[in-house]
């Protein structure tokens, strides 16, 4: 996700990163071999694309943290990061990431986004988003898991509320309008374009 203001509630703790790394890892460790050039809801973004985008995202994480800007990585995670084996390419640029989290002080940092400087909080929080959203994108484009947890529903949607109308981003399609008995995925989903199935 990119080029988002930023919420103007304070930053908290607890943001469940880890389980947002698991659920869209398991969801991951599912593709058939002959699902990878699948289409998902994401417009022009294969299975392959999609992970290939959430991959790189994660490598990404270890280089912001350290202080680098977008200029000095420049186009070392351009293309395609997945290589020949997508599913170990996904869970190698994972774990980096988690482990560049968990050291401390990670969400106190000041850390150089595309469109901005930013509190490594805002950053974390925006990554725990996108991945929620994709994790349903790629359940969806596989056939399989398209209930996320409820912890991650609740934390993304709380998360979108904040953001706004994110369609001018060229991101996600405009909010669609959803029963006043919707539950939280279907609104969480529907705030990001997406018409929940399930």
């Amino acid at each position: 996700m990119a080029q988002r203001r930023q919420p103007r509630r304070a930053a908290r703790n607890g943001t469940p990163y880890p389980e947002a790394l698991t659920a869209f890892g398991e969801r991951v460790r599912l593709i058939t071999p002959d699902q990878w050039d699948s289409p998902t809801p994401c417009a022009d973004w294969s299975v392959r694309d999609l992970v290939n985008h959430l991959t790189g995202e994660q490598l990404w994480v270890p280089e912001l943290l350290m202080g680098a800007t977008i200029g000095e990585v420049g186009g070392r995670f351009d293309g395609d990061v997945l290589g020949d084996d997508p599913v170990t390419a996904w869970t190698e640029a994972a774990e980096a990431a988690r482990e560049a989290w968990a050291v401390p002080g990670a969400t106190e940092l000041t850390v150089h986004l595309s469109f901005a400087d930013a509190s490594g909080q805002y950053y974390l929080d925006q990554l725990t988003t996108d991945l929620v959203i994709h994790s349903w994108d790629l359940a969806e484009g596989t056939g399989r898991l398209t209930r996320l947890p409820a912890e991650l529903v609740e934390f993304a949607l709380g998360e979108f509320a904040g953001y706004g109308d994110l369609s001018g981003s060229g991101l996600f399609d405009p909010p669609l309008p959803v029963p006043p008995d919707a539950g939280p995925q279907t609104r969480l989903l529907a705030l990001a374009g997406r018409r929940d199935g399930g």
